[in-house]
């Protein structure tokens, strides 16, 4: 017997507590007005009886991060997946929001030691050669450990923090259920596709949660990066490693954020940024594959001034298509081409049907006017990139989250770069790509692969196609051919119009017999012609009455 699904408000009652601890919390900070357009008497209970105001000295930015802050792991990484959104929720949110980030207490000792007995087969003290009970480091997901294995390397053990995917996959369903409500009942959150954002920050949090992937990003950036000696991604242990565990080299070295200690140490900070900077599009334009979180936190300077990267967890991947399209992009904003930005943002986007091409490509050529006359070095191209962002939002255009992703990176690598060296210029190292990327196009290699790709195509075509004829001929000759056409919404009009046919043919029909006094009479009037005139009154009333509905319904959409 298949089991009923459960509605969106079923299944928060089912997960009330900590419903009620989210709207709460959404009280507290002034943001849960939209609840109200949400039918259902609990949910309605929950926003009435909840208590704490609305902090109101804060901006609303700051008042939505202070929210995601309280509400703990899930929502932190959701605010996360947003700042890398500003073309859906603004620059200023989403400025916010990616600075996210949490610090929580350890998980004891003894929790620790149950979680690594259960991973790797054997406590702690019987896999390493050395392991310290107390983190150094813990955040919402995890908390990291130095260790030292039996061979004698130095390392850094991450271990998931217990009982935290049981607590995400609960919050999951419960946003979930929320988005599914905002996207039936309140207007303006239907274009932002809350449901189509929840399914993707399902798929990226649960992938965080699988300590496996952040293993196999380590190990493909040293195979991508391995004849380079100025980077340094540390080495994985598969056999110490697990789902919930990963045991990492310990990298010794100064992290990008300790300002202080960077400007006492020895370390050339220009050429630190500048092969940081280059690093990262290396990753993009020749790999197609980039750690997507390039904060200051995540690059360290080890001694001989190579760049070490940390927290692999988070990257960004390219498909031959979408690098293109995102190339394309970059080209026309560096070789300020207006038509050529206009046409790559239209074919990047997901466009909406009411949007006029004419007044975009007049907002792009205004944005190229801005930046035509600025050198290379002078080029905010971080900026340059939000203000592209804004505009694409303006028009309530919706990018792939792979191209919001690199943009986002983008921007954060020159703020990151510029706080190491405040002369650095992202624009100055990417001008030597634009000629890579050219010539890549060029390239014999790419050329043939797209010869090779075609003569796929009409291979395939042309077998298939004598094939084809052969049989629309023989059901031709035989009498058999037919013609399917599938359209929309096309019988309500059809039958509109029928109905609107009969009722004019009724009431002149009506009007012949009440005319001509057909009999039989009655005090003078034709019997069937006053029947057909009513008749075709109703009838008439019907057809209005549907078409005005159906009038209305399209103005709500």
């Amino acid at each position: 017997m298949k089991v009923p699904q459960l509605g969106a408000i079923e299944r928060l009652e089912r997960d009330a507590r900590r419903v009620g601890e989210i709207i709460a919390v959404l009280v507290k900070y002034g943001l849960a007005d939209w609840l109200k357009s949400i039918p259902g008497s609990r949910v309605h209970e929950w926003l009435r009886s909840a208590e704490g105001q609305a902090i109101s000295e804060h901006t609303t930015a700051e008042r939505v991060r202070l929210a995601f802050t309280e509400l703990g792991t899930t929502f932190i990484k959701l605010g996360q997946m947003l700042g890398t959104r500003p073309d859906l929720i603004g620059l200023d949110l989403a400025r916010e929001l990616s600075g996210l980030q949490t610090h929580t207490r350890a998980d004891p000792p003894e929790v620790v030691e149950a979680l690594l007995t259960a991973e790797l087969g054997a406590p702690p003290a019987e896999r390493f050669a050395h392991f310290e009970p107390a983190a150094f480091a813990s955040a919402s997901i995890a908390q990291v450990h130095r260790a030292r294995l039996p061979s004698g390397e130095r390392v850094v053990v991450k271990v998931q923090r217990t009982g935290i995917e049981k607590r995400i996959q609960s919050d999951l369903s419960i946003l979930a259920s929320l988005a599914e409500l905002a996207q039936k009942h309140v207007a303006e959150f239907k274009p932002y596709e809350p449901v189509a954002l929840v399914r993707q920050f399902r798929r990226t949090i649960l992938q965080e949660l699988d300590f496996t992937r952040e293993r196999r990003n380590l190990e493909t950036f040293a195979l991508n990066f391995a004849n380079d000696d100025a980077i340094h991604f540390p080495r994985a242990w598969p056999e110490y490693s697990s789902r919930r565990v990963l045991t990492m080299e310990e990298l010794t070295g100064i992290q990008g954020s300790e300002a202080e200690r960077l400007q006492a140490s020895p370390a050339n900070l220009s050429d630190f940024a500048r092969r940081g900077a280059g690093m990262y599009l290396e990753m993009i334009f020749r790999d197609s594959f980039y750690h997507a979180d390039p904060h200051p936190g995540n690059l360290m300077w080890l001694p001989g001034g190579v760049v070490g990267v940390l927290d692999c967890g988070m990257t960004g991947r390219l498909d031959e298509g979408l690098r293109d399209d995102i190339e394309n992009l970059l080209l026309a904003v560096a070789q300020k081409d207006a038509e050529g930005l206009t046409d790559a943002v239209w074919h990047l986007s997901s466009i909406p049907p009411d949007c006029p091409r004419e007044q975009l490509r007049a907002d792009l050529a205004d944005f190229v006017a801005e930046y035509a006359g600025q050198s290379i070095r002078e080029l905010d191209l971080s900026g340059a990139l939000q203000r592209l962002t804004e505009i694409i939002r303006r028009h309530r255009l919706f990018l792939p989250p792979g191209v919001s992703l690199l943009l986002r990176t983008l921007v954060l690598l020159e703020g990151t770069a510029q706080l190491l060296s405040p002369a650095f210029s992202l624009a100055e190292v990417i001008e030597p790509f634009y000629s890579r990327v050219i010539g890549r196009r060029l390239s014999p290699r790419r050329i043939l692969l797209r010869l090779q790709r075609s003569y796929r195509d009409w291979d395939r075509l042309l077998g298939a196609l004598p094939r084809e004829l052969h049989s629309a001929l023989m059901q031709i000759r035989v009498g058999r051919f037919t013609v399917h056409l599938d359209h929309r919404h096309l019988d309500p009009v059809v039958n509109r119009l029928v109905l609107g046919i009969m009722t004019a043919s009724l009431f002149l029909g009506s009007s012949l017999l009440w005319s001509m006094k057909a009999p039989p009479l009655l005090g003078g009037v034709s019997v069937f012609g006053a029947a057909g005139y009513l008749l075709a009154v109703y009838l008439g009333w019907r057809l209005f009455r549907a078409v005005r509905k159906s009038g209305n319904v399209d103005s709500r959409d």
